[in-house]
């Protein structure tokens, strides 16, 4: 056996486990990795302009294409500017491998030039992390770290490596399947689980299908499972945003999403249901709303693959440790085997169309200017036919688009979720571009998100990435500006995005083409013009400055305390919205 450098086991690790595509930024203390990717060639390397930006094109690349993303980058600063990214994945459930370079080890401790403690920083916000001593043991690492980022509930794995490791020598063989001695997550429900929650939904009244990023995270066919289970039970399904496109837009039982700036009928479903069957979500503080309120009269079924998920915000009647999709094909299976007939829910769909009635996404159009809605749902229009990948970045624009772009299959729809970070949303779609090379990736974004990551604009120009961006210019932080608003007697504190860039110029200046759209007539035509050319596009679209993002749970109400609009409050307190219940 020929012995090989440290950097050279990474590659040919990497390699054997199918990676193609690693997001990084070089420095001193993985300049031996480049120099093997360089002469291996088996790779290919996207050289991003910051640390951040790698972790979130890797998650756009992983949660486009079900593979885990590959980051590399080097020691003190270049790990830490990677930290926003890797927890980011770590509330999102993104199955992401960081490859960090570290200081020899014989200078680990003396606050040695770019040294950080990377292990002991990343320990809160991985699912696990390494620091490798020994070349020897390097190649069975690599290996268990992708083993446990992409197996049970997928995260990120840090692997921090010394420089004077990645030159000293050593063997490497191919390790067979991975069995951690520790790390065995259940991926099969136990028989007895599966049969009570098929009973339990059966004999529910008011079921409300909850459905999360678990199913999405469980692969295609968990998708296709969900949509068999709403089929033949008749019950309604709702999502939190991260579970968007599991259940198309377009299907009859879908309630849009729900939570805080969730639909009027999703939340009103949730809070009167007789049984919530959730599916790979965690019942989150965004979604539950004021937890004493929370879905007062329902019985509450959690499938999760994460038992430490479970009763960890909300009290369950039955668990069911699980893959979603496992869990779901036996649901099921047990399902038709009982010959279950479908339930009679008339009475409870009527419920649900009465709070559909209150059409809580309407909105008005404003005469000087563009109304956000409008934009997006053009937008939708004129892409709907082509299944585009969206990602987002963070603010009013995320949630517009979450409730006004109709999402038909899983994997299309990139945001933050769990840690809401602005810039996510260009790298992302940077990272989903280069996973799906003939799709159509568009990232939708705010003037004050976009400018967090703005310098990526040039990775998509190296690469000749036909990425697109298409922001909603408000001129303010606009969530921002909203809760100031609302909570704080418009005392617009530091929210206004003064000194904004001409991002036509701006975009020019990186070699996309800029395209500013500014009154109603010239969306539909901005709109084309941005999808007829084939490089990257930046659209700056000019949109009502003081619009606000409704539906609105305010923090620390209850369901029944939705904003439909700006000073009406509707559910429990407003009679019209009592007649529709």
């Amino acid at each position: 056996m020929t012995q090989k450098s440290g950097a050279d086991i990474l590659v040919e690790a990497l390699c054997d486990l199918g990676v193609e595509i690693v997001f990084g930024y070089p420095g001193g203390a993985v300049l031996p990795i480049y120099d093997a990717l360089f002469r291996s060639k088996r790779i290919r390397h996207i050289l991003v302009r910051h640390e951040q930006a790698a972790t979130h094109a890797a998650e756009g690349y992983a949660r486009s294409t079900g593979k885990p993303g590959v980051v590399l980058v080097t020691s003190g600063p270049g790990a830490t500017n990677a930290v926003t990214g890797i927890t980011d994945a770590l509330l999102d459930s993104i199955p992401m491998v960081v490859i960090t370079g570290q200081v020899p080890t014989s200078l680990i401790g003396t606050d040695a030039f770019q040294e950080a403690d990377t292990v002991g920083i990343t320990r809160h916000c991985t699912k696990h992390n390494y620091l490798v001593k020994d070349p020897a043991k390097l190649g069975a690492v690599i290996h268990e770290a992708f083993h446990i980022a992409t197996s049970g509930r997928p995260g990120p794995v840090v692997i921090d490596i010394p420089k004077d490791v990645q030159v000293a020598t050593a063997h490497y063989t191919k390790p067979g399947p991975i069995q951690h001695k520790a790390y065995r997550p259940q991926m099969k429900a136990d028989r007895a689980s599966i049969e009570a929650a098929v009973d339990m939904l059966a004999a529910a009244e008011r079921p409300i299908l909850y459905t999360g990023g678990g199913v999405i995270n469980a692969g295609p066919g968990a998708s296709l499972l969900l949509r068999e289970l709403a089929r033949i039970t008749g019950a309604p399904v709702t999502s939190t945003l991260m579970g968007l496109g599991a259940l198309p837009a377009s299907s009859p039982q879908w309630l849009g999403m729900l939570g805080m700036h969730g639909t009027y009928e999703a939340n009103m479903a949730m809070n009167k249901a007789d049984l919530i069957v959730s599916v790979g979500a965690r019942f989150d503080d965004r979604v539950t709303g004021r937890l004493d309120a929370f879905s007062p009269l329902s019985r509450k079924i959690h499938i999760d693959i994460d038992r430490s998920s479970v009763n960890k915000n909300v009290r369950v009647d039955l668990p069911v440790i699980g893959d979603a999709g496992l869990v779901l094909e036996d649901m099921i299976h047990v399902w038709k085997s009982r010959h279950y007939p479908k339930p009679d829910l008339a009475e409870w769909w009527n419920r649900v169309n009465g709070w559909r009635a209150a059409k809580c996404l309407d909105f008005t159009d404003a005469e000087d200017s563009i109304m956000p809605q409008r934009a997006i749902r053009q937008l939708y229009d004129a892409t709907k036919h082509r299944a585009p990948i969206i990602s987002t970045e963070v603010g009013q624009h995320q949630m517009w688009a979450a409730q006004h772009f109709g999402f038909e299959a899983p994997n299309k729809w990139l945001t933050s979720g769990g840690l809401g970070t602005m810039g996510y949303g260009l790298p992302a779609a940077i990272g989903a571009q280069l996973g799906n090379p003939g799709a159509l990736c568009i990232d939708i974004a705010g003037e004050a998100s976009i400018q967090m990551n703005i310098q990526e604009l040039a990775t998509a120009t190296q690469y000749r990435l036909p990425v697109k961006v298409f922001i909603l210019n408000n001129e303010y932080m606009g969530m921002v500006r909203q809760w100031q608003e609302l909570t704080y007697s418009s005392r617009y504190a530091e929210s206004y995005s003064d000194s904004l860039p001409d991002f036509v110029k701006l975009a020019e200046a990186y070699g996309w083409k800029g395209i500013r759209i500014e009154t109603r007539d010239q969306l539909d035509q901005g709109i084309a013009d941005m999808l007829a050319h084939d490089g990257p596009v930046m659209v700056d679209c000019m949109v009502s400055k003081l619009a606000n993002c409704f539906p609105m749970i305010p923090s620390g109400a209850a369901h029944t305390e939705m904003m439909l609009q700006a000073n009406e409050v509707t559910g429990e307190m407003d009679d019209e919205a009592k007649a529709l219940v």
